[in-house]
């Protein structure tokens, strides 16, 4: 069935030299959406089939394949490149008008747990490919604009306005050679993509989409459950987990290693107050061994007791520890 030989599966470089409708070819030809094609033609039964339902998809793929911000920008390409209008299995020059388009997004997001399936089905046949797939997890957010730049006073859904974006702010902060700090805000208005992917091979392990305004913390909680629910074998498979100081919270660490034996690497806030500077303290959580990087340094934790931790392997890393008992359970290990 398919037209292109079998190549490696990441021969990366061999993928990089096709050209724009072979690498289309590709996505259309091993995507497994042929449930999804199924339930689409059969809710439309009997109507009027102007544009087939698999010739508006594989435009959709294509608008994705090369990267169309708009529906509009597509339909632009489509009428000028006679070979694209060919693969995607449009006849005649008739190239479906933005209505179409309208219509065949709201099905699409009416049968949203049928696309969740075929990414899925494409994870679990990576993971097949690759034994170590999923074993070593990052989790991060990425900001994705809206074409509008505000939320409309009028909230009433009519398919022209989002009424579902709304405003959210991203800090990054740094130290440059020189000792000083530097800090950079990033406000956006629209929605936030939550990714969890394998550090390896850079490839996506789940996904969920939410408003701009969501904390990162939020949803990794909500994503983790969802992996424990429809990615068990993975999760089961997974050895750590990477994040940035955003996902540095008891809970979300507690669940990775004491419910899923993940040990999480995720920088650390700096909690010390009176203590000192991130770089003079260590914030470590209790209930459990934990992995924590500071400092480009990834030292394995045990607890002493209910209420003092002891650092592993101090002597590797050269640094001398000191203890302090809180109430809360939880030390600090300070530089001396």
């Amino acid at each position: 069935m398919a037209i292109i030989p079998q190549m490696n599966l990441f021969s990366w470089t061999e993928i990089e030299e096709l050209g724009d409708l072979d690498r289309l070819r590709l996505v259309i030809e091993y995507l497994p959406d042929d449930k999804l094609m199924r339930t689409l033609e059969k809710e439309r039964k009997n109507g009027r089939d102007d544009y087939p339902i698999r010739v508006v998809w594989n435009t959709i793929l294509a608008g994705v394949v090369f990267e169309h911000k708009s529906i509009e920008s597509l339909i632009r390409e489509l009428n000028r490149n006679a070979q694209l209008r060919w693969l995607c299995g449009i006849e005649n020059g008739k190239v479906p008008p933005s209505y179409v388009y309208s219509r065949f997004m709201k099905k699409l997001i009416d049968n949203e747990d049928e696309i969740e399936a075929i990414f899925l089905t494409l994870v679990e046949q990576i993971s097949e490919v690759l034994p170590d797939f999923g074993k070593s997890l990052a989790i991060d957010g990425k900001a994705i604009p809206s074409f509008a730049n505000r939320k409309n006073k009028n909230e009433k859904e009519d398919g022209r306005r989002d009424t579902d974006a709304d405003h959210g702010v991203k800090s990054y902060r740094g130290k440059r050679e020189d000792g000083s700090t530097w800090e950079k805000i990033v406000r956006w208005f629209g929605y936030k993509l939550h990714l969890v992917v394998d550090a390896v091979y850079e490839l996506p392990v789940f996904f969920s989409v939410t408003k701009a305004s969501v904390p990162d913390i939020n949803e990794a909680h909500k994503l983790l459950e969802k992996m424990k629910e429809k990615q068990p074998a993975l999760l089961e498979n997974a050895e750590t987990m990477a994040g940035d100081k955003g996902y540095d919270d008891t809970k979300f660490i507690a669940n990775l290693w004491d419910d899923h034996g993940i040990k999480p690497v995720i920088d650390i806030r700096n909690m010390c107050g009176k203590m000192g500077s991130p770089h003079d303290c260590w914030a470590i959580m209790k209930t459990s061994p934990i992995i924590i990087k500071e400092m480009s340094i990834a030292t394995a934790l045990s607890p002493e007791s209910s209420r003092k931790w002891q650092m592993a392997d101090l002597k590797k890393t050269g640094i001398r520890s000191k203890s302090f008992a809180l109430p809360s359970s939880m030390a600090f290990h300070a530089k001396e």
